[in-house]
């Protein structure tokens, strides 16, 4: 595939100058469309109450319906393994991250007794499309590593072919295997299983995602009505903090009023919004003290959320992209589009982190250092720098929730969810539901809207039973019965939530167990486990199970 970097308007102009090729008859089956995002905070969307300019995922979501309460895995790797194959992660064999523990639920690698949302509706008769961060196959570290995350060796594969998109079920894949990117000269860029050596000048990762996405798309609508199943996962706004100025340039004074104000007003939004009803006073307090007036580096910590809101800003424009061809090529009303992330807003500070190691460059392909500024001293931005948005904006962009990335908390686990399908969805537009849902009931969803079948067995493996749900109760009669229970574990890390509200946590394997009433206490601020010691009893016997049950690491006695 040739990479393209032609700006929006010119991509549009040429799609609505060559997609005249509607079809006689439309499929009945609705083409499905996953887009995830990565790090981004609950809040960060405007239809979610952020400042960040995105008219089109607002659009979407003013002509469907968003959820208020869906769950993810707490971080990259695991919710991508629950997302694709309908399982909790740890019997997809990501329970962690994509390194082999030699435990059965911690492999590193999406397990082949799992099947991917493309291995199904591939059998069911969809062309199925990947385009952007894969993420759940085992990445073993190199001796050059420091020079192959540079482009300065060369090396075939980045992990075991048998891991790679196309082998799981996706005709077609353009992105990356591993994580974590230079948003201007990605590694581990592939097309199909062919490495990608270069990339052209002004290449900006989003933006080629996108051109990938509609050529996709337009290769889709020429293949005699067959419906499509494209899961698009984007790398934004995960750090490094890489945008383009042009965007950037739209928030350079944003951020300039402090964290306090931004996220009071994120607060303010979120109730006009109504998206958790008519409930009031649930804005946690802040992890931190400190006031922004007091900040030593304030031009530093507004640009960098500045960038942040840069990296969505421009998703938002690409996924308009997406929905311009899909309306040209008259399959909007018959596709339904799912929008997520795969966790929370990051509170890493990755600027500290080691340089030339795992999927951190140290340097540039022509040999420039790699500034992680880890005094502040060089603005975030450009591709030569390496930084994040630190814990005080991630307080910020998880709004109104306590906590982030990696933690069992809400700030951790819940993610914004817009479903859109005008032709599926009979709720009425623009709505909102408080319906438990979870990443997993994805696959569950594509397979009752495709007429498909989960099976047990493929290509010679039995497979595990799924877990997920579908959602499409929800979508049209407004209900579900939904899971009785919830688990999660990431890093020690645990959680479980019951269908009747209460959730209780413990933050690493010595922490306290914590008991919160989600009903009435949707943000977790009292802890109510000293009171219902017997409620917490109860919570943990079902969490032994379910971790038992899931493959998950028993818990230390």
């Amino acid at each position: 595939m040739k990479l393209q970097t032609l700006s929006t308007n010119t991509t549009i102009g040429i799609l609505l100058g060559t997609s005249v090729c509607a079809q006689a008859k439309k499929p009945e089956r609705p083409n499905i469309i996953v887009i995830l995002v990565d790090d981004m905070g609950y809040s960060d969307l405007g239809c979610y109450g952020g400042e960040i300019h995105t008219p089109n995922l607002d659009r979407l979501a003013a002509d469907g319906l968003r959820f208020s309460h869906f769950y993810n895995c707490g971080k990259s790797c695991p919710t991508r393994a629950s997302l694709l194959t309908g399982l909790y992660q740890h019997q997809a064999g990501v329970g962690r991250m994509t390194f082999d523990d030699q435990l059965p639920g911690y492999r590193g690698n999406m397990s082949h007794n799992a099947v991917t949302i493309a291995e199904v509706l591939k059998s069911a008769g969809y062309q199925t499309g990947m385009i952007g961060k894969w993420h759940v196959a085992e990445t073993p570290l190199r001796d050059d590593q420091r020079q192959w995350l540079a482009h300065q060796v060369r090396h075939d594969e980045f992990t075991h072919l048998d891991n790679y998109p196309v082998n799981r079920g996706f005709d077609r894949f353009f992105g990356t295997i591993y994580g974590v990117i230079d948003y201007f000269d990605p590694f581990s860029l592939v097309d199909g299983i062919t490495p990608v050596d270069s990339v052209p000048d002004g290449f900006y990762d989003t933006i080629a995602l996108t051109d990938s996405a509609v050529a996709y798309l337009n290769h889709f609508e020429k293949q005699d009505g067959k419906p499509f199943f494209m899961y698009l996962a984007y790398h934004a706004p995960h750090w490094p903090l890489h945008a383009l100025p042009e965007d950037i340039k739209k928030y350079e004074d944003t951020y300039k009023v402090g964290w306090e104000k931004i996220r009071d007003a994120r607060y303010d939004r979120i109730k006009k919004l109504g998206i958790f009803g008519d409930a009031d006073d649930f804005l946690t307090p802040r992890h931190f003290s400190d006031p922004w007036e007091e900040d030593a580096t304030q031009e530093w910590d507004a640009r960098a959320m500045a960038v942040h809101a840069a990296m969505i800003d421009r998703v938002d424009t690409e996924i308009g992209r997406v929905l311009q061809t899909l309306e040209s090529n008259g399959e909007l009303d018959n596709t339904l589009i799912l929008f997520l992330s795969d966790n929370g807003c990051s509170s890493e500070n990755c600027q500290l982190y080691s340089e030339g190691e795992n999927d951190r460059p140290a340097e540039l392909r022509n040999g420039d250092r790699m500034i992680y500024p880890r005094n502040k001293e060089v603005l975030p931005g450009p591709q030569n720098t390496y930084a994040s948005v630190g814990p005080r904006w991630a307080n910020v962009a998880n709004t109104p929730f306590r906590f982030w990335k990696g933690k069992s908390y809400e700030g951790g686990i819940c993610t914004p969810m817009i479903a859109h399908w005008p032709k599926g969805i009979k709720q009425p537009k623009g709505g909102i539901t408080a319906q438990a849902g979870h990443v997993m009931d994805i696959l569950a969803t594509c397979i009752d809207v495709a007429g498909a079948k989960y099976p047990k067995e493929y290509n010679g493996n039995s497979i595990i039973p799924l877990e997920g749900l579908s959602l499409v109760p929800i979508l049209t009669k407004g209900a579900r019965k939904g899971h009785s229970e919830l688990g999660f574990e990431h890093f020690g890390e645990k959680a479980l939530y019951s269908n009747d509200g209460w959730k209780i946590i413990q933050a690493g394997d010595k922490g306290k167990w914590e008991l919160y009433d989600l009903k009435n206490d949707r943000t977790e601020m009292h802890d109510l486990a000293d009171r219902y010691p017997d409620k917490v009893n109860e919570l943990l016997l079902q969490y032994e199970q379910w971790a038992k049950r899931c493959m998950v690491i028993p818990s230390p006695k």
